[in-house]
């Protein structure tokens, strides 16, 4: 690896690893533990992930937001994104983050386009 180690340590340096095996494994573990927190709401649907907020179930915003946390783990430790420099990083991550966010608000728009065209029962069309 030369005079450049790669950073053995996840959660910004909570937990430290010895090896690179062993930082890929806690990884892993890592978003295992997240994919399985997410099936599992999936199956059980808590009644309190029910209830709308901004236009959209609680559960849908908390699948959203743990599969951006996973995204990020996977490019920040998979993707040597932290043995870069700042600028590359941060072109990176926030070219990502404005990517998601305008998604969202084009999925959430259209999401409501179609509800109202089934609401009322009929589709305009101007050719």
């Amino acid at each position: 690896m030369g005079a450049h180690a790669h950073k053995l340590e996840i959660f910004r340096g909570l937990i430290k690893f010895k090896s690179n095996i062993q930082k890929i494994w806690g990884v892993l573990i890592l978003l295992s533990i997240i994919t399985a927190i997410e099936v599992a709401l999936g199956i059980i649907k808590p009644e309190w992930s029910m209830k709308m907020v901004l236009r959209m179930k609680i559960l849908n915003w908390i699948f959203i937001i743990l599969t951006i946390v996973k995204a990020y783990y996977i490019t920040w430790d998979f993707m040597h994104m932290r043995d870069e420099v700042s600028s590359l990083r941060r072109v990176v991550v926030w070219t990502g983050v404005f990517l998601i966010i305008y998604l969202i608000f084009i999925l959430l728009q259209e999401g409501v386009y179609v509800e109202e065209v089934y609401k009322e029962g009929y589709i305009k069309r101007d050719f």
